[in-house]
């Protein structure tokens, strides 16, 4: 899957203000912080959030997860949700960054930032964003076990539920 990335077209941070901006990400590159925004003078709260691949899946160590996703229904959805984030909790800014194929354990397979005007809502919204990605976005999970010198062992295949 190739990265794609609509980058908010603003004039000034008046704009913005008016305007709130979701932008959303799958892609199978590594995660890093997103490209500098504009300052919003009308959030007075920021929070960042990074969902990282656990070194253990339920009782069993793992080299990874591979990620799968419904492409453009994955970013639909994720838009959706970002959406209601900004309506539901007076958001300025939402961005969802999900990555897709091989996420090796203990790198990110998910960031999220959301800018509000207090620290509450930022807190209350970080947390239903990542409820609601997990249970309406179709990304689902498969573990990459490592060597069990008992023998092979059959993957499972998931809902992605790795991101806390």
């Amino acid at each position: 899957m190739r990265s794609r990335l609509r980058q908010p077209e603003l004039s000034d941070p008046l704009e913005r203000m008016a305007n709130p901006v979701c932008e959303v990400l799958l892609t199978e590159a590594e995660l890093d912080y997103p490209v500098a925004e504009r300052p919003d003078f009308g959030a007075g709260a920021m929070i960042d959030f990074w969902g990282l691949v656990r070194s253990q899946e339920g009782e069993r160590e793992i080299d990874g997860l591979h990620y799968e996703a419904k492409g453009s229904m994955a970013e639909h959805q994720l838009r959706v949700i970002g959406g209601e984030a900004i309506e539901r909790f007076g958001l300025k800014l939402v961005i969802i960054h999900h990555r897709v194929g091989f996420v090796p354990a203990g790198k990110a397979s998910l960031f999220a930032r959301v800018a509000a005007p207090h620290r509450a809502e930022a807190v209350r919204a970080v947390e239903w964003l990542v409820d609601e990605l997990k249970k309406r976005v179709p990304i689902w999970k498969q573990p990459r076990f490592k060597v069990d010198p008992g023998g092979p062992v059959s993957p499972m295949k998931t809902p992605a539920t790795t991101h806390q």
